[in-house]
């Protein structure tokens, strides 16, 4: 162990697929634990959501990176003698079945815990693992319908939308860790092992705590500032600006042109704001419209007031801001013809391109190795590929 890497000398079999749990594992792998990637003889389905890149997508690869892969059918004996094989030394086991499979399969937490009693056990599910939708398929789009998400996320045509950017998944996979780590904190200090339940409708309903709270007790929630939102420039490319503050309120009005608003009783405080949102942001908007939405960034700036242009992903992952901090590493994977913007995680040691932590493995990659290491011969390693018991 290190002060880089707290977690090396962990280890973590990861049986989950898609992106929530397989996340949360590469986020232990990124602070150093040693994470085998158990897939089926098809892999991981997040490989197959096109565009495909040499066996990955940009969903495999970020939720893979630093891991060892081993393919295996759980459904054969020999396919499920080689993965307990891995138990008794293991540090974290996580799952994505829905509830019940993998008590099927033979992994169910009461007997893991027989086998390794400080084994922290991770069950990644859509509605968790009780009540009567616990059977229910479901992916990141339909948590955001199920919890209010979509009622909130409404454009100007008033239809709700789902976000594209699998914040459930992506959600759920850090609250996961962050219980990971309190339950390694606690095995330090005596504690057994323990099982984990992290469901995919839990992280969203905490995400979305504050405006759950305040819709569920005071009704539909308005504006939470004003003026505040998007505008247009007169080139077309859109400005977010948002005065929350009373200072920030009257050096909007300065930069805006209308200096009368701040000293306007009906405008002197966030209630009063809030309360006449649209006539504030009919006056932006007629404002901004005359000048480009850089323009505007620039002079808004200059004032110290909040505000940013709306960029495109290729645009963020160039802008020299972001270039300074080091935010993006380009790692190159296997199979791919260029490389992937793939964002340093805060907190964790910086990815170092080319290096196996920074890598995505390919589907069975390391099974020969893996199943080395757990005491296999390579006769019966052999004997196991020939009976489709592993794939490599």
């Amino acid at each position: 162990m290190s002060f880089e890497k707290p977690y090396q000398g962990l280890r973590v079999v990861d049986l989950s697929q898609g992106v929530a749990g397989p996340y949360c594992a590469m986020l232990l792998a990124r602070h150093g634990a040693s994470v085998i990637k158990v897939e089926p003889q098809e892999g991981d389905w997040s490989r197959s959501i096109s565009p495909l890149h040499g066996g990955n997508t940009a969903y495999s690869v970020a939720a893979n990176v630093g891991k060892r892969s081993i393919a295996v059918d759980l459904k054969t004996e020999a396919g499920r003698a080689a993965i307990e094989r891995l138990l008794p030394a293991a540090d974290v086991f996580l799952e994505g079945f829905r509830p019940g499979v993998i008590d099927r399969l033979g992994f169910s937490y009461d007997r893991l815990k027989a086998i390794n009693p400080r084994l922290i056990y991770v069950s990644i599910s859509g509605f968790g693992q009780i009540g009567p939708y616990r059977e229910k398929p479901a992916m990141d789009p339909i948590l955001q319908a199920f919890t209010g998400f979509m009622s909130e996320n409404k454009g100007p045509d008033a239809v709700p939308h789902r976000t594209p950017t699998i914040i459930v998944d992506m959600s759920t996979a850090l609250f996961a860790q962050q219980a990971v780590a309190a339950a390694l904190y606690a095995r330090a200090n005596g504690a057994p092992g323990r099982r984990i339940d992290a469901s995919l409708m839990e992280a969203a309903a905490n995400l979305q705590a504050i405006r759950m709270m305040g819709s569920y007790r005071d009704g539909d929630l308005k504006a939470a500032t004003a003026p505040s939102g998007t505008y247009q420039g007169n080139d077309g490319r859109w400005l977010q600006i948002g005065a929350l503050k009373n200072h920030e309120f009257k050096g909007t009005c300065k930069v805006l042109g209308f200096p009368e608003l701040a000293d306007d009783p009906r405008f002197a405080d966030h209630t009063g704001r809030v309360a006449h949102a649209a006539y504030l942001t009919g006056r932006v908007a007629e404002v901004i419209k005359t000048k480009t939405a850089a323009a505007w960034r620039d002079t808004f700036t200059a004032a110290g007031l909040q505000n940013e242009l709306l960029q495109s992903y290729r645009e963020f992952v160039t802008h020299p801001h972001t270039e300074a901090t080091g935010l993006i590493e380009w790692t190159v994977q296997p199979g791919s013809d260029q490389p992937w913007a793939t964002p340093n995680i805060p907190g964790a040691p910086r990815l170092e391109p080319g290096t196996p932590e920074a890598l995505c493995p390919g589907l069975g990659q390391h099974t020969r190795e893996i199943l080395g290491e757990l005491g296999y011969q390579d006769a019966d390693i052999e004997t196991m590929i020939g009976a489709k018991a592993v794939f490599v």
